[in-house]
């Protein structure tokens, strides 16, 4: 049977990392959390809980979570946000995969939870994301937002049974703070690229953002959360 590594990067995750080590005690044979210095009980939960902390100033997504996966003691690795668990059906999924891997790389689909409410629409489900996966077998890869794992070669993952578990925003002030984070990050790239939108594009975006989220990608199935996830979406889509 393959030993498992889970490794975690946080930053003042207090009110989720219990929850994330938790969820995953019955599959890790251990859990790394790399936190970048944080100022709440994130290090002293951790350490409660039986997890090894490392801390490591925040290098930009990509290369804290390849500076995570090169911490893990074992070759086989579950990379999770602090906000994220797996499901109970995915934890059977990863069970059976430690006992015979046969595959470089699984991945499986993630359902968020918005303010409370199961999201399946909008554009946010499946949101399939690869993070079971041997770590010399590939590597994460991207800019400041939008990292994802790659495996050698392009090979494809598998995808397993079950959810990975996602409570992103426990208020809409929660979601647009969010917003204000990552848009300075992602405009910034833009404008390193020297991209300069049309005025055109400027006016546009954001309604055909909202009309794609809330109504071709039937984000009003999805009631009020549907609702306010488009708007807000639209609104970042704009800022940006």
């Amino acid at each position: 049977m393959e030993k498992l590594s889970v490794v975690i990067i946080t930053y003042n995750e207090e009110r989720n990392i219990a929850r994330c080590i938790t969820g995953v005690k019955e599959i890790a044979d251990e859990v790394v959390v790399i936190d970048s210095n944080s100022i709440d009980a994130t290090v002293d939960v951790c350490k409660s809980m039986g997890a090894r902390v490392i801390q490591q100033p925040f290098l930009g997504y990509t290369e804290q979570k390849n500076f995570a996966v090169a911490q893990a003691s074992f070759n086989f690795v579950l990379s999770l946000d602090a906000d994220e668990v797996p499901s109970t059906e995915l934890l059977q999924s990863i069970k059976k995969i430690k006992e015979n891997p046969q595959a470089n790389g699984y991945s499986m689909n993630r359902l968020t939870n918005y303010c409370g409410s199961w999201v399946k629409y909008c554009g946010w489900y499946p949101d399939r994301k690869l993070r079971l996966f041997f770590k010399d077998k590939g590597s994460w890869v991207g800019g400041a937002l939008h990292e994802k794992y790659q495996l050698k070669n392009h090979q494809e993952p598998v995808l397993l049974k079950g959810d990975l578990l996602h409570y992103s925003y426990y208020s809409i002030d929660d979601h647009i703070m969010q917003v204000d984070k990552f848009t300075a990050i992602s405009s910034k790239e833009l404008a390193d690229k020297g991209y300069c939108p049309s005025t055109l594009k400027l006016v546009s975006a954001a309604p055909v953002k909202f009309f794609r989220d809330y109504i071709l990608k039937l984000g009003f199935l999805d009631g009020y959360a549907g609702f306010q996830i488009s708007k807000v979406s639209a609104f970042a889509t704009y800022l940006k």
